[in-house]
């Protein structure tokens, strides 16, 4: 696979994570717990953390949410970043409870002292602030009144930048969220032309889960490919956890990152003769398992393949291109390593073979 080409943008640091230049793009969630529930809200993130999240963004709609911060950020160590709308004070008093970064939306918080005010206690608290645009929420007023949304949205979030720069205040990072995937694509590139801000990538009110994997996955994937991205949340109506499971299986598809091998397997057919859908999900099931604290690298380099093939059209073949990769006929399969052919494998004991042979090769802690 090529590599890609990387966008220069500036590196930023939120909490222990490096963001920008040439730095891994970082794994966001948003904990979907009422954040004043300190002790839910604490779990969800531990959850997360432990899922692979490497950042994590909390909604602050109130003086009560504010004031759990504190307590939030003294009981978890990944980097938590308060989501403030409309009222500016929340984001002082999150900064003042030792949040690792601000998100201020310039469609509900846009007076120029106010930002001002935020930035000055940004600055002195040593933390990034995220420029936030949503379509659903585009300063002077709904998206479906504006001919141009991706214009809109990059000029919006360059003059809001604008505002925090001119207060002296530099670790910006932006992001251009529409529920429409094409123009949060458009709004990205038009936005990579005029700054060097890293930037947090996503769509917007993607819809029921399934929608919104595939919707995220095409802008995303587009974006990182392009070069484009620093950080990713996936958002999804679905528990935060599987968002952090599809940002990191588009990052492995793309081979920016690494987590797990990379396991092949056909789609079947009927020259398939076992139950190759079945063993796949087993595997799959035994290799998260038992594998699930590991990362292969952080960067993009080779993955470990492992091949699991049903017939004997691709099998052999996909199997010697693999490191460990077994070809199965009608009963039992031929184990490859390297390439090379090395013993027949029962469909029983498959799982339980590759495991061990992934244990001889497998990067050591």
């Amino acid at each position: 696979m090529k590599d890609i080409t990387r966008r220069k943008s500036r590196v930023i640091r939120i909490g222990r994570v490096k963001i920008g230049g040439n730095n891994p793009v970082a794994i966001q969630s948003m904990a979907k717990t009422r954040t004043a529930d300190i002790e839910s809200t604490v779990k969800q993130i531990k959850e997360l953390e432990a899922a692979g999240c490497e950042i994590v963004r909390l909604a602050v709609k109130d003086n009560q949410d504010a004031r759990a911060l504190k307590k939030i950020k003294q009981n978890t160590d990944i980097p938590l970043v308060a989501d403030i709308h409309f009222n500016w004070r929340f984001a002082i008093e999150a900064i003042d409870s030792g949040v690792d970064k601000i998100r201020l939306n310039p469609g509900n918080i846009y007076k120029k002292e106010e930002v001002r005010e935020v930035a000055r206690a940004a600055k002195l608290a040593g933390i990034p602030i995220r420029v936030g645009l949503n379509s659903g929420s585009l300063p002077g007023g709904s998206h479906s009144r504006i001919k141009d949304v991706p214009a809109a949205m990059s000029r919006s979030a360059l003059s809001y930048a604008g505002i925090l720069e001119k207060a002296g205040f530099h670790d910006i990072v932006v992001s251009l969220k529409a529920s429409n995937i094409i123009d949060t694509i458009e709004a990205y590139r038009r936005m990579a032309k005029l700054c060097d801000y890293p930037f947090h990538l996503g769509v917007t009110a993607t819809g029921p889960a399934n929608f919104g994997i595939i919707k995220s996955s095409i802008a995303v994937g587009s974006l990182l490919l392009e070069g484009l991205g620093d950080t990713i949340r996936i958002s999804l109506t679905d528990e935060p956890q599987e968002e952090v499971k599809i940002a990191r299986i588009i990052l492995e598809s793309i081979g920016s990152r690494r987590f797990h091998p990379e396991i092949i397997s056909c789609p079947t057919c009927g020259r398939c003769e076992i139950e190759l859908i079945k063993l796949v999900k087993e595997f799959e099931n035994k290799l998260n398992h038992r594998f699930v604290s590991k990362t292969i690298s952080s960067g993009g380099s080779k993955a470990l393949k492992i091949a699991l093939m049903g017939c004997l059209v691709n099998g052999p073949g996909e199997a010697k291109e693999a490191d460990i990769g077994v070809a199965f006929g009608k009963k039992e399969g031929l184990l490859f390593k390297k390439g090379k052919p090395v013993k027949k494998v029962s469909f029983i004991n498959c799982s339980e073979v590759l495991l061990k042979e992934l244990e001889k090769i497998w990067p050591k802690d």
